[in-house]
């Protein structure tokens, strides 16, 4: 019997992706990020000023190879003291989006600064796994109304 004349099984036929990248802003035109307090201010103008002090919210900024944001990935709105953050969701993020770069970001409703345990924890996770794909971990910046936390900062990235 010939292969042509022969009918594929249902499971095989298979829909075409295509990828494709579209926007509005020119590249030169995107926040360029050069250190964590360009971080901070900047977001500081995307966080919702409502929110901040009230629930825990996990963000992603994505960057392309000149540190130019992309965009902001929010990925999980949390209660008063915990949010979670999954790891592939927000590595999803940064491949669809071509991503060479992202920086973690949370804030900690309470004003307390200082990592736990967890946000290490989580963090190194992240950086290893998106080393993998050769996306590079910038930074993790916890914030609050007042001030920030910027892993890089201080060493632990």
């Amino acid at each position: 019997m010939e292969q042509s004349s022969m009918q594929l099984p249902e499971w095989t036929r298979v829909t075409e992706v295509e990828l494709i990248y579209k926007t509005n802003i020119k590249a030169s035109e995107r926040p360029k990020v050069n250190s964590s307090k360009d971080i901070y201010h900047i977001l500081r103008q995307l966080w919702d000023e409502n929110k901040i002090e009230m629930l825990e919210e996990f963000k992603v900024l994505l960057l392309n190879r000149g540190n130019r944001i992309i965009g902001l990935y929010e990925v999980s709105s949390g209660g008063i003291t915990g949010t979670v953050a999954d790891p592939r969701l927000i590595l999803a993020a940064a491949l669809k989006s071509l991503s060479v770069a992202i920086v973690l970001c949370h804030n900690h409703p309470s004003g307390n600064l200082t990592p736990s345990r967890a946000d290490e924890q989580m963090t190194r996770k992240i950086k290893e796994a998106a080393a993998f794909h050769d996306i590079t971990v910038l930074d993790h910046i916890i914030l609050t109304s007042e001030a920030y936390y910027s892993f890089a900062d201080e060493g632990l990235l």
